[in-house]
């Protein structure tokens, strides 16, 4: 295993100067418009709601394949 350099420890920063850099690095962030996270959001409910419809057909057939082997 590789060992760090000693001379590569992360410099320490006061509170004032790490809140700047975060607001910098916000600022570069590219964030989704209004109307992308709308989409998004509706297209990730309407899946849940397929997936769940599938997973319950599913489990709803191997429940009566189970019942009809045991002869229930």
């Amino acid at each position: 295993m590789a060992e760090k350099d000693p001379k590569e420890k992360k410099k320490s920063v006061g509170p004032l100067t790490f809140l700047r850099q975060v607001r910098a690095e916000g600022n570069k962030v590219t964030w989704t418009s209004r109307q992308e996270t709308i989409q998004a959001t509706i297209f990730v409910i309407i899946m849940s709601i397929v997936i769940a419809i599938f997973l319950f057909l599913t489990d709803t057939v191997i429940s009566m394949f189970v019942n009809f082997v045991r002869g229930g």
